[in-house]
């Protein structure tokens, strides 16, 4: 960025310090329509955060009208997201209905939203912490594509995040920091609003004083914008030291009150506390109340010209921590009082803001209501030609073609997680385009999941090539981990937010940088829930990735309780944006597979979720293909019942030995049993589902997958449902025609043991589906 000359600087501040007023009052007027104007049919309140957004506008005009490039990328706070509507209601990019129908069905969304929002949204914000931590993974991932030669060093970006200073208590914050540090993070900006406040309480004083050696360790420089330039000008003059001691030394919370308290208050306790040093009263007496009150909270955040020059000042790829320290609530009559994080001003405070700002009733929604002409004309022409109006729409990304099958791995006896790793290894063998844009990753755990192959022979990502130590010293080891800036696996420490916030990241390549990768992560089942929201951020940002989870259930066996999935089916089948299977051999996984890698590329698609398993299970000889495209739909008839049967086994995943010799033992005596694989009980009950609403949606009427396939049954059929995890994953299969149901499964803890104990145990076993297969007959 060039710098200024001092008339074409005074200019730009002046221009800067008006668009600051214009999101201040559009923002706080959006919020105030769907509160106060718009009708209420149900009466609950709509809400905002009139006060979070008043501490920020500075900030976003001195950013997004001055520094942002168009290759840079926001995460806005949540609670700023109606300044980024703003801001683009400025550019023209949100319509008036949207912004008038805040927080309603159709229009602006609460907090930003890449999938909800009409506006450019670079990164969906709501789940505290999350939407700043994925700002680094972004950054790594766009090293990763530039060093793949698919981005161009020149037209790098900045990955910003707009953040709260309470964000900063959120763990993942800090699990981020030093994943950041080892991969050697660059093209970072935090910026900090740090109006000291939140939900419940001021932040405390002490702690904020660390997080400058906390980042400065983990390689961050560190910009601290406490002061604006009224404040240190008086600074400069006699008795102003006093005053800026005094101001450094005053608690948070006292300092919040007494900016709600205002210019009396202020001088009251200033001349309490420091009226006896010298200069100090005369330098407060040139200050009448009001101006005494601006320059108190004239602080570096709400400074447009201490803002400029500092993100002026950070132009390189330096990962930068900007803490500006701002009033909540600044520049209305909420500023510093204790409850305002929900607070609103009410309609005769809305009234003289308007008044204030000279915009007519019925002018509310202007974008320059009471500036003049002159001043309006100048203003869009500034903002028409800002950078960020240059910015393109994201670009939509070639789809990678997939083959038209995978290689099934050969073996009589095989788990579906070593049939994952060497499927992978043929695929890295392969010329196929699609294997050169596959990254892999996991947290800590490459080689129990399987992906080692892969890594031995494709590589680990760094951007400085690093030899491996024990390949070079000749130590024989399995993993031959060379890492290079080719390399398509990215290690990463056991920290699952991490874990999910990087495959989120990659699965953004389309949408934020053009070229597709297509990212595979591995993660042990039962750890998912450790990174559930991270999950959660990812399927909501419509982010596209395989993720293997495994060694699933308790058939972990001595590994204990502590590692055995119990809930994870429950997880797969509830999580929009994410699809869910669940396969017992090895030709459905390499089907599954196939499958997803095309999928996640579809407009109508999403992530793919693959719950797999280390227990080694016979294969099965196939004489023909016409089960897959039933398995593809959710499950398929291993034995098809006779016609008119009465009774069924439908089993899940790796439990498919114990089920077939139930059925081999039940089909003595009930002839024409039929034994259902229930391939994606997610897939099986959307689609149920979906024809349930179809009557009242209009959808499509057409009997789902589920109701296909049980309709062989007689009516009032009895089905045993089995599988590792949760039994109401496939219970909920007996409403589907009406029929009995006996389910097996695990719903509590489970215990070291090994696998035929715990089947035995847990009642996963053979004999468990014969007795449950009994009781559908006998009754209690």
């Amino acid at each position: 960025m060039a710098t200024l000359v001092p008339s074409r600087k005074e200019e730009l501040i002046n221009t800067l310090e008006m668009l600051d007023s214009r999101l201040l009052w559009l923002s706080s007027w959006m919020i105030h329509n769907a509160n106060y104007i718009r009708e209420k049919r149900d009466g609950l309140k709509v809400g905002g955060h009139q006060a979070s957004c008043a501490s920020m506008t500075a900030i976003m005009s001195a950013l997004y009208f001055h520094a942002l490039r168009p290759q840079d990328k926001v995460a806005v706070k949540p609670h700023a997201g109606p300044l980024l509507h703003a801001v683009h209601y400025l550019l023209g990019n949100q319509s008036l209905d949207r912004m008038q129908r805040f927080r309603g069905l159709g229009g602006v969304q609460s907090y930003p939203s890449r999938t909800k929002d009409a506006i450019p949204v670079d990164f969906s914000t709501g789940s505290v912490g999350l939407g700043v931590a994925i700002t680094a993974f972004t950054s790594l991932v766009q090293d990763y594509l530039i060093a793949h030669g698919q981005v161009r060093e020149e037209d790098a970006g900045r990955m910003i995040a707009l953040m709260g200073d309470a964000e900063l208590d959120e763990g993942n914050i800090y699990e981020c920091l030093i994943e950041g540090y080892k991969h050697d993070l660059r093209n970072c900006w935090w910026i900090v609003d740090y109006n000291r406040q939140s939900l419940d309480a001021t932040t405390a004083d002490r702690m904020f004083r660390r997080f400058d050696d906390i980042f400065e360790t983990c390689g961050w420089r560190v910009v601290t914008l406490k002061y604006g330039k009224l404040q240190q000008e008086a600074f400069s003059r006699p008795g102003g030291k006093s005053l800026e001691e005094w101001i450094d030394g005053c608690p948070n919370a006292e300092f919040a009150a007494l900016t709600y308290q205002g210019g009396a208050a202020w001088r009251a306790r200033l001349l309490n506390d420091i009226g006896s040093k010298p200069h100090v009263r005369t330098l407060l007496d040139s200050f009448k109340d009001d101006a005494l009150a601006r320059l108190m909270t004239n602080l570096g955040g709400h400074c447009v010209e201490t803002l400029v020059e500092a993100f002026d000042g950070a132009n390189d790829d330096k990962p930068t921590l900007f803490i500006a320290y701002t009033v909540k609530g600044h520049g209305l009559p909420l500023a510093g009082h204790k409850d305002n994080h929900s607070g609103m001003m009410n309609p005769p405070q809305m009234e003289q803001f308007r008044a204030s700002l000279g915009i007519r009733e019925g002018e509310e929604w202007e974008p320059w209501g009471g500036l003049g002409d002159n001043v309006a004309t100048q203003l869009q022409a500034f903002v028409d030609s800002s950078p960020l109006a240059r910015k393109y729409a994201e670009p939509v990304a070639p789809a990678v073609p997939v083959p038209a099958r995978l290689p099934v791995p050969e073996g009589g006896e095989q788990s579906t997680q070593g049939a994952f790793g060497r499927i992978l290894l043929d695929l890295a063998k392969s010329g196929e385009e699609l294997a050169d844009r596959i990254v892999t990753t996991a947290p800590d755990v490459t080689q129990t999941t399987n992906l080692g192959a892969f890594v031995n022979q494709r590589g680990l990502f760094r951007r400085q090539e690093l030899a491996d130590v024990f390949h070079k010293a000749k130590i024989p080891s399995a993993q031959k981990w060379a890492q290079h800036a080719a390399g398509q696996h990215v290690e990463l420490g056991i920290a699952e937010n991490n874990f999910f916030l990087m495959l989120t990241s990659l699965g953004l390549a389309a949408p934020h940088f053009g070229t597709r990768l297509l990212p595979v992560g591995t993660v042990y089942d039962p750890f998912i829930a450790r990174g559930l929201d991270a999950l959660n951020y990812g399927c909501y940002s419509d982010s596209r990735f395989l993720l293997i989870g495994t060694p699933s259930g308790l058939t972990l066996a001595a590994e204990g309780g502590a590692h055995q999935s119990i809930n994870t089916p429950l997880i797969g089948m509830g999580q929009p944006n994410l699809t869910y299977f669940e396969p017992a051999y090895a030709d459905e996984l390499a089907l599954m597979m196939r499958w997803a890698f095309d999928y996640m590329q579809r407009p109508e698609g999403s992530s793919v979720y693959l719950r797999l398993t280390t227990r080694s299970i016979p294969q099965l000889d196939r004489d023909d293909s016409d089960w897959e495209a039933d398995a593809l739909r959710g499950g398929y008839w291993l034995c098809k019942p006779a016609p008119g049967s009465d009774v069924a086994i439908a089993f899940t995943g790796v439990v498919a030995p114990e089920a077939l010799a139930a059925w081999e033992q039940l089909a003595e005596d009930i002839p024409g049993i039929g034994l259902l694989n229930v391939t994606s009980p997610d897939l099986l009950h959307r689609g149920w589902s979906a024809r349930r609403a179809a009557r009242w949606s209009g959808g499509q009427s057409e009997p789902s997958h589920a109701e296909k396939l049980l309709s062989v049954l007689t009516p009032g059929a009895g089905l045993v449902t089995v599988l590792d995890g949760a039994p109401g994953a496939l219970s909920w299969l007996g409403g589907v025609t009406g029929m009995r149901v006996s389910p097996l499964g695990v719903d509590r803890f489970g215990q070291t043991g090994d696998q035929p104990d715990l089947y035995r145990t847990y009642r996963l076993d053979a004999d468990a589906i014969v007795e449950a297969a009994a009781e559908l007959f006998l009754g209690d």
